[in-house]
């Protein structure tokens, strides 16, 4: 098991940046990939970015770009450096963490909402 922290959500004017992070309770070189899924209202949870234990990313094809995910392995965080909000970026960031390539999510954060709206 791991505790996965998030922080850094808000409310932001379209154009905005905000930057969340995401502390695990272990060593994250555990897992096979770390990242973010969001839900916006009414939705379903979509994959919007992860990093891979040798450090590769990958990104929702419509948010490259705009999104950056990052990492801090001496403090087992990883970060997702959002630039200019959109409207519809609104809804709650799930930080997870997955241990297998051939399986889902094992564990997932308690969430943080991010509302982009003027």
């Amino acid at each position: 098991q791991v505790q996965l922290v998030e922080s850094g959500g808000g409310l932001v004017q379209p154009g905005g940046s905000l930057r969340l992070s995401c502390a695990a309770s272990r060593n994250i070189f555990d897992f096979w990939a770390m990242g973010w899924y969001r839900q916006a209202p009414g939705k379903q949870r979509e994959l919007v970015a992860r990093i891979f234990s040798g450090g590769t990313t990958n990104y929702a094809a419509s948010l490259k770009g705009r999104f950056t995910i990052s990492r801090d392995t001496a403090e087992n965080t990883v970060f997702l450096q959002m630039n200019d909000l959109k409207p519809e970026d609104t809804g709650v960031y799930y930080c997870y963490v997955q241990t297998n390539w051939n399986t889902g999510p094992d564990n997932w954060g308690q969430g943080t909402q991010v509302t982009v709206s003027s």
